[in-house]
């Protein structure tokens, strides 16, 4: 009897130490594994505001996006039942024409309702980057660098999640379409608001 007790005990033991080591080894996967989420959790956030800023940045500088224009599908389906009614018409007795326009008559009013009380409401839109940018070397009595503005508009929007890549390819944008200027001070590129002074040369030039 005492062998087969001890023998027993030395067994549970051995399945104790195992639970244990396999308890400790689940509890380190799933740091582990929470520190991972975190991270990719915080990249992705990163990626979703970056993807705002570049497409307020791509509709402000000009670029068409009217894939979403193909909408009035809807109205086919009234053109078919239209159509099937005329036939009914042509093709059945009196009381079946009575029938067919009950329902036929019903149903397009209410489509049209619900059309028109979608279309209502209009979401208000913040202010693009390329014009905060914009308006922020217009107010500027000094040549700006990309890192200054940046920070700036971080300061001014903290919601928007502003970064300094985006800012400097904003600015190159305006640049671009001589809505600001450049300038290079040793490896240093500041930007200013375009001179509103060429104008009013050409004008002077053009009276003499």
């Amino acid at each position: 009897m005492s062998d087969t007790v001890a023998t027993k005990n030395g067994v549970t033991t051995q399945y104790l130490a195992r639970v244990a080591d396999d308890l400790e080894q689940n509890l380190k996967e799933q740091e582990r594994l929470g520190t991972e989420i975190a991270v990719l959790q915080s990249q992705l956030a990163e990626l979703e505001a970056d993807r705002t800023v570049l497409v307020s940045l791509q509709e402000a500088l000009g670029a068409t996006s009217a894939p979403a224009t193909s909408a009035p599908a809807a109205p086919e389906p009234e053109s078919s039942p239209a159509a099937t009614v005329v036939d009914k018409k042509d093709t059945a007795a009196p009381a079946k024409k009575a029938r067919a326009k009950k329902p036929a008559a019903a149903p397009v009013p209410k489509a049209r309702k619900t059309k028109t009380a979608a279309a209502k409401p209009a979401e208000p839109r913040q202010p693009s980057l390329v014009t905060l940018a914009r308006d922020f070397l217009t107010s500027q009595t000094e040549p700006r660098s990309a890192a200054e503005i940046a920070d700036a508009l971080a300061q001014e929007h903290p919601d928007r999640g502003i970064k300094k890549t985006v800012v400097r390819t904003t600015l190159e944008g305006l640049v671009a379409k001589n809505h600001a200027q450049r300038s290079k001070q040793g490896s240093s590129v500041f930007y200013t608001a375009p001179d509103p002074a060429e104008p009013s040369a050409d004008s002077s030039e053009s009276s003499e």
